[in-house]
């Protein structure tokens, strides 16, 4: 062949190639449970098949990734664009479709990061603002914002109801505790006139912790508040209903990034970006039971619903670590781009 018959030919081969790679692509369908997890240096999410633990997709995620949540039927994803304060969008996802649709702007909300899905809406920290919002998919508002006056409003926990909402404040060393109250909304009408419907109001209880308190959980049985404060090294336990701490531990972990209690209750895993290893407590005695070697660090925690298994994001390493919750070893990785953070699971209802 000549030179140009020949680079024809390469570029006919590449396309043809192309194709089936496209193709096989395609083929590959989001399972109706899906890992989800997000790159923050390559701006993408993945889906991974959490028994093969393949990834089958990976999109763009718009700007500093963070955190991802899925909504409760399994659909979408939601994606916040942190940026420490510089971005202000939501990216949502159609999983089904494997592809971002068109970004959330949330205006002066500045600082998306936490993320939870309840009640139809997807609810949101937006740390520069140091407020709390949540998102209407139906409607394509957000439709309720909330200030908490703290610094670095960064974690939220909703729980079922609405009532109450949890977050941490990392630069003010505090958990708040936001719960519905009622009021009549005025003075009695006049006679004869309709009353008005009760107005919904809220109230904010701010609990110190400890300094750097970012990650946190709630205990399954919704009765304790577990936070670790990075810059102290410690966990802070508040009983959610006296409102208070009942107990420091001295639990060694600089740096703690996430903590996340398993479904049971009955241990607590503890991530931190300062050390090699990830942390395991006795959520019941709350000693130490074990350190696992898992690499240079890490971030997000991913408990399997039915107990078996963990995920931890090793953001340092570019991988994220299967971890057996019977034997607490690893038993795998998972390579979903560089530098990954936020994990969610997506179950298709």
């Amino acid at each position: 062949m000549t030179t140009p018959t020949i680079t024809k030919f390469r570029k006919f081969t590449a396309i043809i190639l192309f194709g089936i790679f496209s193709v096989v692509m395609k083929a590959a369908e989001t399972p109706s449970v899906s890992l989800l997890a997000l790159s923050k240096n390559d701006q993408t999410l993945s889906i991974v098949d959490p028994t093969t633990l393949t990834v089958l997709a990976r999109f763009p995620a718009g700007p500093d990734p963070h955190e991802v949540i899925a909504s409760d039927d399994g659909k979408f994803a939601y994606i916040s664009n942190y940026g420490g304060g510089a971005y202000n969008t939501i990216t949502p996802v159609d999983l089904l479709a494997q592809k971002a649709l068109p970004t959330i702007d949330l205006g002066a909300l500045r600082g998306p990061h936490g993320l939870a899905f309840a009640a139809g809406r997807v609810w949101f920290t937006a740390e520069a603002a140091k407020a709390i919002g949540s998102y209407d998919p139906a409607t394509k508002q957000v439709d309720w914002i909330l200030g908490t006056g703290q610094d670095r409003t960064h974690m939220i926990y909703v729980f079922p109801g609405l009532n109450p909402i949890i977050t941490s404040n990392v630069n003010s060393a505090t958990i708040s505790v936001i719960e519905k109250t009622s009021s009549s909304g005025g003075p009695p009408p006049p006679p004869g006139a309709p009353r008005p419907a009760p107005r919904t109001n809220w109230s904010e209880t701010i609990i110190p912790v400890g300094r750097g308190s970012e990650g946190f959980d709630v205990s399954p049985d919704g009765k304790e508040i577990w936070v670790g404060n990075a810059q102290d090294g410690t966990i802070s336990v508040v009983d959610l209903a006296a409102k208070k701490v009942v107990q420091i531990l001295n639990a060694n972990v600089r740096g703690a990034n996430r903590l996340k209690f398993t479904p049971d209750g009955k241990l607590v895993f503890v991530s931190t970006l300062g050390g090699p290893e990830l942390v395991v407590l006795d959520g019941t005695t709350r000693k130490e039971v074990k350190r696992v070697p898992i690499g240079h660090g890490a971030a997000g925690i991913l408990m399997q619903p039915d107990g078996q298994r963990a995920f931890v994001a090793c953001t340092p390493d570019d991988y994220i670590v299967v971890i057996d919750l019977k034997s607490l070893t690893v038993t795998g990785k998972i390579n979903a781009g560089k530098n990954p953070d936020g994990l969610a699971w997506a179950v298709r209802r």
